[in-house]
């Protein structure tokens, strides 16, 4: 929205020394931001844009109210002369549904309008003006060249004049050409269905009932608020013309206006709200502009019809003690008074001093509601960067720790110690990599696919990124192989993130979409240089860091060999949570192809299972006694997880027996085909005796009978030689 500079300095004389830069850093601190300044017609406009709630700055009145409250300098509000003139004046008023409107005055003996508003919540206030003997021609050059400043194109004197002071004062008006009204009666009134207008712009335009409209007795004759009728536009017979100012509500403009496509300067400040009490003195004020350029008189009394009254603005209670808590500094109580009057409030001190009881300027009425409203107001004229950078004071404890912000903070710490580089990826991808792998939205169990289709995007940054994604993995793996394009003889990534899917749908709905959060890693290539012995980062390496994750989480995970689309068959499992439920909460395995050269090995978890952490973990005291180590060797079927075996451990498990891991797996000479050996390390050890090798034998004995009953080797086949 464009100002005159020239025109803001008449209004509100800031010092000359004071140039367009400074005014431009000023307002824009304020609330007001100048994206542009430019020299125009031999004037400066500056470029502001002007916030929705601002109704009363689109105007050079209201921007100089600003000014001269910032710079401490008088506003220059232009005179409105014709009768008593000033704010709030009335002419002859007929209340609640308009009627003759100036009957018995001169006005109605001439043969004056007669208003009617039939719409009384729509139009709350209408006033008619009538300047007669007018002679239409070009405006003189000032007025041009006030209009090219900011953007505006001159046509006549007198249409001139009414966006003059629309831009002037904000204050939307239309001129009627009388003799195109001989009924000399003007109706405020709803549309019905099927009439029609032809606007200004030529076009002919098809009204709907609910649509407000101005109206003669026999038709519609202007869209109110939005734009006048060809039918009734002033021209260069024109002589007598009434002046339209009228207070129209935000909300039918608005219907009307977007039903109908239009956006005009009127319509954009009557949906916003315009000052409900200004009508009169925007019409006289045109008036007497019209009367000295057009050589017009103006007939007095303005003709006025009142709707239904909008109610009294409240006072607001403002307290210096709760301004200064939230502006977290100090403002003097005088400059709050000094600078709310500046903008047209009246701060009335109360309270002992403490507090003032506010009244709110009728051009204010609508966005500045309650006393967080007026710190605003304050604040931004006293100057944000007056009050001193702090951290808010918090009184007592401050609030604890999130249990998902916790579990999140915990496995990022846990994997970057582990030699893992946190990333971020797009939320979105193709429909390629969405079926590269099995839906892990909902669940991690087989078949999840089936309950949670994916989410496609409406209107897509790109075919690439046309689903929200289901699974972080495939984001991970663009990263790999970004690294490795790019010379990285290994890849450790992880992700905390969001994944999307949509509900099962029903017979006779669509599914409702879904988000729940997940944690992903990827690990392969070789680790380490010549002289660190570098190795081939693999499966186990993954595994590890899951596990590793999860005792740090306090949970104990267990790995089932599963399969899952996306990843090498008998190199892939679905991970359980020991304590669990049964049900899946993740997936590993290595990828079934590999990414610029290397195997790449993945794994993806959803965090919820692991919310809230358990509480910290107990020290215990180590036993003073010896520990006594023994491995044990048995034979099973090749099919036979790691995970089964170490259940049927742990079933039987002794209280002497601290520890137990998997020490080898051999397949080759000696064992039977479609067979392996499995050796497991048991460390025993008891807190208050050392064991003798009778009670370590007797123990393990039981374990080795419950491993061979379960799962010993019964296929018979000879050894392979």
């Amino acid at each position: 929205m464009k100002f005159s500079l020239g025109w803001l300095r008449e209004l509100a004389p800031v010092p000359a020394e004071i140039g367009v830069d400074e005014i431009a850093r000023r307002l824009t601190a304020a609330g007001f931001h100048v994206e542009g300044v430019e020299e125009v017609a031999g004037d400066v406009a500056l470029d502001v844009d002007v916030t929705t709630n601002r109704v009363d700055a689109m105007c050079h009145l209201g921007l100089a109210r600003e000014l001269a409250a910032l710079y401490g300098v008088p506003l220059l509000e232009p005179p409105a002369p014709g009768g008593a003139g000033g704010r709030g004046d009335r002419g002859e008023v007929e209340p609640r549904g308009g009627g003759w409107a100036g009957g018995g005055s001169a006005l109605g003996a001439r043969g004056g309008p007669r208003i009617d508003i039939a719409a009384n919540t729509l139009c709350r206030r209408y006033v008619g003006l009538v300047v007669r003997g007018v002679t239409i021609a070009p405006s003189p050059e000032w007025l041009q060249q006030r209009l090219l400043a900011i953007g505006s194109r001159p046509i006549n004197n007198v249409v001139d004049v009414t966006n003059y002071v629309l831009w002037e004062r904000g204050q939307p008006l239309h001129a009627f050409d009388l003799a195109t009204l001989p009924a000399r009666h003007v109706i405020v009134r709803e549309a019905r269905d099927g009439e029609s207008v032809r606007t200004l712009d030529g076009e002919e335009r098809k009204l709907a009932a609910g649509m407000l409209v101005i109206a003669d007795p026999r038709r519609p004759i202007a869209l109110a608020g939005v734009m006048g009728g060809q039918d009734t536009e002033v021209g260069d017979s024109t002589r007598d013309v009434l002046l339209e100012s009228a207070w129209f509500d935000p909300k039918a403009v608005r219907r009307t206006a977007k039903a109908l496509g239009m956006h005009t300067d009127a319509s954009h400040r009557f949906e916003r709200g315009v000052d409900p009490e200004g009508q009169l003195t925007a019409a006289r004020r045109a008036a007497t502009l019209l009367a000295e350029l057009a050589g017009g008189t103006v007939v007095e009394p303005a003709v006025e019809a009142v709707g239904e009254v909008l109610p009294p603005i409240p006072e607001i209670v403002l307290s210096h003690r709760r301004l200064e808590r939230f502006a977290g500094g100090e403002v003097p109580p005088a400059d709050v008074e000094r600078l709310l009057a500046g903008v047209g409030f009246a701060p009335r001190a109360v309270g002992g001093g403490d507090e003032w009881r506010v009244g709110v300027p009728p051009w204010r009425r609508f966005d500045v509601l309650e006393e967080a409203d007026l710190f605003e107001e304050v604040l931004r004229l006293h100057g944000f960067d007056k009050i001193a950078p702090a951290l808010p004071a918090i009184a007592g404890l401050d609030a604890p720790e999130l249990p998902g912000h916790k579990l999140r903070r915990t496995a990022r710490a846990w994997l970057a110690a582990a030699g893992f580089v946190d990333a971020i990826a797009w939320a979105f991808y193709g429909e390629a990599e969405d079926a590269r792998f099995d839906s892990f939205g909902g669940s991690f169990e087989e078949g999840a696919d089936e309950a949670g289709p994916a989410l496609a995007l409406t209107n897509p940054l790109s075919e690439r990124h046309g689903r929200m994604r289901r699974s972080l993995l495939p984001g991970l793996l663009e990263s790999a192989s970004f690294n490795r394009r790019r010379g990285a003889p290994a890849v450790r990534l992880f992700e905390v993130g969001h994944v999307f899917w949509r509900d099962a749908p029903s017979s006779s709905k669509l599914g409702s979409p879904r988000e729940t959060e997940h944690l992903a890693l990827v690990v392969g290539g070789r680790d380490g240089n010549p002289w660190q012995r570098p190795v081939e980062l693999d499966l186990f390496d993954a595994k590890g860091a899951v596990e590793g994750l999860a005792a740090a989480l306090g949970r104990q995970l267990e790995a089932q060999p599963a399969a899952v689309r996306g990843l090498v068959p008998g190199r892939a499992a679905r991970i359980h949570l020991k304590d669990g439920d049964g049900a899946a909460v993740g997936i590993l395995g290595q990828l079934d192809e590999s990414v610029e050269g290397f195997p790449l090995f993945v794994a993806e978890l959803a965090t919820a299972p692991f919310v809230p952490l358990p509480p910290p973990v107990r020290v215990v005291q180590p036993s003073r006694q010896p520990a006594i180590a023994v491995d044990l060797t048995f034979t099973h079927a090749l099919d036979v997880s790691w995970s089964a075996i170490a259940a049927a451990v742990e079933s039987a498990r002794p209280p002497e027996l601290v520890a137990y891991e998997l020490e080898n797996r051999y397949q080759g000479q000696g064992v039977p085909p479609g067979a392996v050996n499995t050796t497991i390390h048991f460390v025993y050890n008891a807190a208050d005796r050392s064991l003798t090798q009778e009670e370590i034998n007797s123990r393990q004995a039981a374990i080795a009978a419950l491993l061979d009953e379960r799962f010993g080797w019964r296929g018979g086949a000879e050894p392979v030689p």
